[in-house]
């Protein structure tokens, strides 16, 4: 019944809770119609006896699913803000103001991965700065651990000429002298 990706794909769900692809004429799961929906397949689940659209609860149940695999981007905060919001006199706004809200999100953030994408294209220093950071602080732990109380990282450190580099790689290694002194500092407290 669907030949491309705009076409709304149709899902019969059975009694036994069973869903059908009619589609691809296949059985499918939860899981499959998650994936359908990362990519950005439209489908709508309908009672296979009665023929009720039924496609809001299904995907309530994806999301139920997702949440129970540890996937928590549901707060319980806003969990219960929009329990709260049943049978309240505003109601009716609400699936518009999320509609809107999960767009403009969602426009944010494409936007947001173009910024980084170009950004660390054009500046290699950015692209390494987490792996550079994440291995300072490795060998910081490691510095603490072999050094005594009594043996100063920062003498170790300044026993060693520094090589030249960019001032970004200068401002890190002070960064790191300042961080190594005040573990020294708390160790010599310890």
């Amino acid at each position: 019944m669907a030949d491309s990706q705009n076409d709304v794909v149709v899902i019969k769900k059975y009694a036994n809770r069973r869903l059908y692809n009619t589609a691809k004429s296949s059985y499918v799961t939860l899981d499959d119609l998650a994936v359908m929906v990362r990519e950005g397949q439209d489908f709508v689940v309908k009672d296979a006896k009665s023929g009720d659209d039924i496609t809001r609860s299904v995907l309530a149940q994806i999301i139920f699913e997702e949440e129970s695999k540890g996937q928590n981007l549901l707060p319980v905060k806003f969990l219960r803000q929009l329990i709260g919001l049943y049978g309240d006199s505003l109601e009716g706004l609400v699936p518009g103001y999320l509609e809107a809200s999960m767009e403009s999100f969602a426009q944010n953030q494409e936007n947001m991965r173009e910024q980084l994408n170009s950004m660390m294209g054009q500046n290699p220093v950015v692209a390494n700065m987490e792996s550079l950071a994440r291995g300072n602080m490795e060998w910081m732990e490691n510095a603490v651990k072999m050094f005594s109380p009594f043996t100063s990282p920062i003498a170790a450190a300044k026993s060693e000429p520094e090589p030249s580099g960019n001032e970004e790689l200068d401002a890190l290694k002070q960064q790191l002298a300042a961080m190594q002194e005040q573990i020294s500092k708390l160790a010599d407290k310890g």
